[in-house]
């Protein structure tokens, strides 16, 4: 039998399908069951992964009841993960939720007060914190390569979230206008744009590259186009003690990355006092220079270990061992992250530059 019986709670987001994948091929754990409340929406992971039909649930009290899981993954809509969070903390199971945290700063903490004395953990997922280059990108800023970081400069983003299903499979151009107007990717109500998407990617990844500091304060501007009630592009700057750093978001992107790395680039840039680290998303190397060697050079990237190659064996790993949850997975790295996220959404609305929210 499996050590570990996991649950995948909503399918909102397409990022369920590749976190069951990794659940299926992990060799200690099982999907125990999932849960939507519209059938069609699990259709492709229940052919993917041959889940039997006691395993699958419109319901979710039965769902939980039924499968006692170590671990629920949810990937329900944004404005839904504080609700979700409760519900899943009364069945007293791990909660690992796909990015971003939460839909604002009150669900976040929602989510954390709701967990506080279950004795089981919590962790928000940024599938970037799995991309070699910018882990290796991380162990060179904490080795001192660079010198003391002073900016993160942060540009990603994808063609848009209709484009690719689970697995990346391919959305035609057409089907993506179809679903626009009753996809909660473009609702603001459900969480919906591009800065709720991917702003949460660079503030989170950026707070713990910058060891858990914050920034004083926060100025973002969005596109605004007719029609579309959620914005597709976004830029927002970041005022530390230390410096500005900036974080754009981006949907519309010429190609999608992780097939052909559109330009601008999407990734991060690092610069310290004495050097600057390019980090592009899903390279093979980050690109260096110093003082000392101020000319370019590239730096392979580090292979991921046994036990941090992906989410779930990570988090598996982590209620396996006790260890706690740290790096961007971190609920407390992911509450700043979220802290510069709702702030950049209201300057946005406002128009103006604003203290970071407490």
């Amino acid at each position: 039998m499996a050590k570990y019986r996991v649950v995948g709670i909503s399918f909102d987001h397409m990022h369920m399908g590749d976190l069951l994948r990794m659940v299926h091929d992990h060799p200690e754990a099982e999907i125990a069951g999932i849960y939507d409340p519209d059938p069609k929406q699990m259709a492709s992971a229940i052919e993917n992964f041959a889940i039997p039909a006691d395993r699958v649930f419109t319901d979710f009290d039965a769902c939980m009841s039924a499968t006692q899981p170590d671990l629920a993954i949810l990937c329900a809509a944004t404005a839904d993960h504080a609700d979700y969070t409760e519900r899943l903390a009364a069945y007293n199971t791990n909660v690992f939720v796909e990015k971003p945290f939460a839909g604002s700063i009150a669900d976040a903490r929602r989510m954390l007060a709701a967990m506080d004395g279950t004795g089981k953990l919590m962790a928000i997922n940024w599938p970037l914190a799995w991309v070699e280059s910018h882990l290796t990108a991380k162990r060179l800023i904490d080795e001192g390569v660079i010198g003391d970081l002073i900016e993160v400069h942060f540009y990603d983003g994808n063609r848009g979230p209709l484009y690719h299903l689970a697995d990346k499979v391919e959305v035609s151009a057409d089907e993506v206008e179809r679903q626009k107007p009753d996809s909660w990717w473009y609702k603001k109500a459900s969480g919906g744009g591009s800065l709720l998407d991917y702003l949460g990617y660079g503030a989170t990844l950026g707070t713990w590259y910058m060891d858990g500091a914050a920034p004083l304060e926060v100025t973002s501007v969005i596109d605004e186009v007719p029609g579309i009630e959620v914005d597709q592009h976004s830029i927002t700057i970041c005022r530390y003690a230390r410096g500005l750093s900036k974080m754009e978001t981006r949907w519309g992107t010429f190609t999608d990355p992780w097939m052909i790395q559109p330009q601008p680039t999407c990734g991060f840039a690092f610069v310290g006092t004495q050097g600057t680290i390019a980090s592009p998303d899903y390279a093979d190397h980050v690109t260096v220079q110093t003082r000392t060697e101020p000319t370019p050079r590239p730096v392979p990237v580090d292979r991921l270990p046994q036990g941090r190659r992906n989410a779930i064996e990570y988090v598996l790993h982590c209620i396996g061992t006790g260890a706690p949850v740290t790096g961007p997975l971190d609920p407390a790295i992911s509450l700043v992250g979220q802290r510069i996220v709702d702030t950049a959404a209201r300057s946005a609305m406002e128009k103006r530059t604003l203290a970071l929210l407490p």
